[in-house]
């Protein structure tokens, strides 16, 4: 039988809304007393940097290869159009690690985009995706790296 996920959203006022998912995490979509949400599109990017991400600790860990840090940027290009779907996506992946090898990184990013993130290949449905990664010493000041 196929996984079925319920989340639902509360409307607050304005254009505010609160999303909740049945463990009872929470997300805020639009400003509420001052305090700056993030819009229902940009969630969709903030999605893809989770999906893809979660996916590439955990290849990497499966190959024993420890990160020190690890920071995705994630930029998208809407239509301008509606609905205005995204048409261009770029993601860039920041990681940090001892012995992390162009190679072992980029079968990493080819294994998510390609197989395991689910919401890359949704988004691939309407946007172009193209990513670039960075690979830094442990030593390197991660401070300045991947801040939005």
């Amino acid at each position: 039988m196929p996984e079925v996920k319920e989340v639902t959203a509360e409307w607050k006022g304005g254009m505010v809304f609160i999303g909740r998912n049945a463990a009872g995490g929470e997300v805020q979509m639009g400003t509420l007393d001052g305090k700056p949400g993030i819009g229902p599109m940009e969630l969709a990017l903030v999605a893809l940097a989770g999906c893809t991400g979660m996916d590439i600790v955990s290849i990497l860990q499966k190959k024993r290869l420890q990160l020190t840090d690890f920071r995705l940027r994630v930029r998208g290009v809407r239509a301008e159009t509606y609905p205005q779907v995204y048409t261009e996506i770029e993601v860039e992946y920041l990681l940090w690690g001892e012995n992390l090898t162009p190679k072992d990184v980029e079968q990493a990013i080819r294994l998510s985009e390609e197989k395991y993130c689910s919401v890359g290949i949704m988004l691939g449905k309407t946007a172009r995706i193209h990513s670039t990664y960075r690979i830094f010493s442990p030593n390197e000041s991660p401070s300045q790296e991947g801040k939005a």
